[in-house]
């Protein structure tokens, strides 16, 4: 897609996207389901390899999507509102990048065409992750790869 077509994510402000629009953004490489570890100090976030038991690890696709904040609690559902600081969220997150002013990257399904771009890209968690009931210590499980 040329750079200066005019597409509904640079043309509407996040915080007036209806659902489909707002939904559609997220590309599926379900990074935002690793657990993290925060330092409240620095707010210095480091990611795990853990991912919640609901994550199906095939299709890195929530298996309880709709019901996610009421079966894991901890389990953020994401508005515009969780925007206005997204540091937590993977650096690639097209919430976050779009919050931040930064363009989608060429690998996203909506510049792509096909969620196949997330997983060629090596931007998927796809085969990278295990579930936290197999987990240990979150300390052994620290990643530099996101």
């Amino acid at each position: 897609m040329p750079p200066d077509t005019e597409t509904f994510w640079t043309s509407i402000p996040l915080n007036e996207l209806d659902p489909e629009q707002w939904e559609s953004l997220c590309d599926g490489c379900a990074k935002c389901c690793l657990q993290k570890l925060e330092d409240e100090e620095t707010r210095e976030v480091h990611f795990t390899n853990i991912v919640c038991d609901l994550l199906d690890l095939k299709t890195c696709r929530c298996t309880h999507y709709a019901e996610r904040t009421i079966r894991v609690p901890s389990c953020v559902k994401l508005t515009p509102a969780d925007l206005d600081d997204p540091y937590w969220l993977p650096a690639t997150c097209a919430y976050r990048l779009l919050a931040e002013g930064q363009n989608l990257p060429a690998w996203h399904p909506l510049i792509s065409g096909t969620d196949k771009t997330v997983q060629h890209s090596g931007n998927s968690i796809k085969g990278k992750v295990v579930r936290e009931s197999d987990a240990d210590d979150w300390e052994y499980h620290l990643i530099d790869w996101i």
